[in-house]
């Protein structure tokens, strides 16, 4: 089979081919990325003749009717984008928007005599050498004889036939040859993305998500359009509050719609600790709602894909809409979302920088979704994401192979139900081995963004632990405020005895502690620092802790797992305390887990 073809086309057949709705054009309401004077280059590349590069399409399947009869598939747009919408824009004077999603023109001008092209600005549009607009002249709304005519009126001592000459190429522009590479229908996703890849030589990367991006939003018969609208203007209102203004300035059709009415509680959030993409939001809402995990598997069904009979169906097509539409609905809804993010922090990730996988959130959240619509009770669907969170990210279940882990999961989860499946996980990945072996050698780090560490944080913030050396300033205010984390045995000490950068930033070196306490403490050893604590606990002061009894000590200590042999330690017992905090750690870490 043929995976593509290759052929050239002028431009205007191009656009009447846009204008049709031949070729699908994805309502991206992401700002236009490219900037005026590459509109500007392109249009000079045309009228000089040089090549634009190629056009990428992907011809859909065609898709059997209820009547049985074929529907022509169209061709959705796969690289070219920012070509055709500068040409739509340069020629036929279509709206762009901006990087403030305001919709704006983009007015190309042309100098005859020079032969230049440049964006229009307000010295261009006062001096008559140049014509302010090419889009009139291109698009045939002025005839070329009237368009001279102007001009040497205009510009009495220019070469008339040299003016004509030069307008007449201008005109040509629609004439100009663009290549179009139609991929077939019959090819699967990844042979796309193969093909694209090696004919994009700027090295972009296609996601299977963009594929599903492209293919809702050029569906206008389910709704898929405005549906992509709606994943776009959610995900910009999570991190731009302002950009409310912008849909209600700008898109009144849209602001009006169910979609909006969904949505437009995120504009006075203020929660940041779940931001999820447009990929994070298709990828729950696909999971919950389709109990699949592989994006090909959604552009398939969308397509109308039957996958026994191996054919194409409008009704499949048609139910997969309303099912992305009602996963999608229930993704955005106020009190699912916010409640996952409390779920989220109940565990103690009370941080983004605590969350290293953010695959691990999205499916957490499409299982407390479909334990929900299962009619699981919010308690007991509630303690079974957070289980499955943690357990997730102990186990760095989602860091390779995501979406065959994904789709593993809410198989095994449709089959055997959360309880069994979890039971199962469990037994597997978090046995006594784990404990005593895995996350211990987890733990034997210098990395911070390491899953393990991250953990035991949030269960000390589970915990409300009390920072060490402190009476009552809590880790998870120190978290949330980015407070210091102070070197048990301090960084200086240990370099001045030999010790490499890899040793003395070991994980099991750091504690979360007031900024003051940590200065005060300086260079000193541990022993040194401690025997200060229990002088000045003695004397009534509290110049490096606010800790005011032995007792209070002792207990801070053993809440923050550090071992009783500090008290009396030096640089020669550093390993073996290092070792030994491990292991209280991982204790710690085993009975936060167990306690969810």
């Amino acid at each position: 089979m043929a995976k593509y073809s290759v052929h050239q086309q002028p431009v205007e057949t191009l656009l009447s081919w846009i204008k049709s709705g031949d070729i699908a054009i994805p309502e991206i309401q992401r700002p236009f990325v490219w900037n005026s004077t590459k509109v500007r280059d392109l249009i000079d590349s045309l009228y000089q003749g040089y090549p634009v590069g190629y056009i990428i399409t992907w011809r859909n399947p065609d898709v059997k009717l209820k009547n049985g009869q074929l529907s022509a598939g169209k061709r959705v747009l796969i690289d070219g984008q920012q070509r055709i919408t500068a040409l739509t824009a340069a020629i036929v004077g279509q709206r762009v928007l901006d990087k403030n999603y305001k919709e704006t023109t983009i007015r190309i001008a042309f100098n005859p005599i020079d032969e230049k092209f440049e964006v229009l600005n307000k010295a261009i549009e006062k001096s008559s050498e140049w014509i302010d607009n090419i889009n009139p002249i291109v698009n045939d709304e002025v005839s070329i004889s009237k368009a001279i005519k102007k001009y040497i009126a205009d510009n009495p001592k220019a070469n008339e036939d040299l003016v004509e000459e030069r307008i007449e190429n201008l005109k040509r522009i629609k004439t100009k040859q663009v290549g179009i590479i139609e991929l077939d229908a019959g090819l699967d996703i990844d042979t796309v993305t193969e093909i694209f890849i090696r004919i994009n030589q700027k090295g972009v990367v296609l996601s299977n998500a963009d594929f599903v991006m492209s293919k809702i939003a050029s569906d206008e018969k389910f709704g898929g359009n405005t549906m992509r609208k709606m994943i776009d203007y959610f995900c910009r209102l999570l991190v731009d509050k302002g950009f409310n203004k912008h849909i209600l300035d700008n898109d009144s059709t849209f602001s009006q719609s169910d979609f909006y009415k969904e949505i437009k509680w995120m504009a006075t959030s203020s929660d940041d600790l779940y931001v999820p993409d447009y990929i994070d939001m298709l990828r729950v809402a696909f999971t919950f709602k389709f109990s699949r995990g592989k994006f090909s598997d959604l552009v398939a069904l969308l397509s109308g894909r039957n996958f026994e009979s191996r054919s194409y169906d409008i009704e499949i097509a048609e139910e997969s809409y309303v099912k992305l539409s009602e996963g999608l609905s229930a993704f955005v809804n106020q009190t699912n979302y916010q409640r996952f993010v409390m779920i989220i922090k109940s565990t103690g990730l009370i941080s983004k920088k605590l969350i290293s996988s953010q695959n691990s959130l999205n499916f957490a959240y499409a299982l407390y979704l479909k334990l929900r619509e299962d009619g699981m009770g919010e308690a007991e669907s509630q303690g079974y994401v957070k289980r499955w969170l943690v357990m997730s990210m102990f186990i760095g279940r989602y860091s390779g192979s995501a979406e065959s882990r994904i789709d593993e999961d809410i198989k095994q989860i449709n089959e055997k139900g959360i309880v069994a499946y979890l039971t199962q996980m469990e037994q597997a990945h978090l046995g006594a081995g784990f404990w005593d072996f895995g996350i211990i050698n987890d733990l034997e780090t210098s990395s911070v963004n390491n899953n393990a560490y991250n953990l035991y944080l949030a269960a000390q913030v589970n915990n409300n632990t009390v920072a060490f050396l402190s009476k009552s300033m809590k880790i998870s205010s120190l978290i949330e405020q980015r407070g210091d984390v102070h070197h048990i045995f301090p960084k200086k000490y240990l370099m001045n005895n030999g010790y490499p950068q890899k040793a003395y930033n070991q994980v099991a070196n750091f504690v979360f502690t007031e900024q003051a306490t940590n200065i005060k403490v300086g260079m000193l050893t541990p022993k040194d620092y401690l025997d200060k604590v229990k002088a000045q606990i003695q004397a009534g002061t509290n110049e490096i802790s606010t800790l005011d009894s032995e007792n209070s000590l002792k207990e801070n200590l053993i809440n923050n797992d550090i071992p009783s042999s500090i008290e009396e330690a030096n640089h020669l017992a550093y390993e073996g305390f290092l070792e030994e905090r491990r292991r209280l750690m991982s204790n710690k870490l085993k009975v936060y887990y167990e306690s969810l």
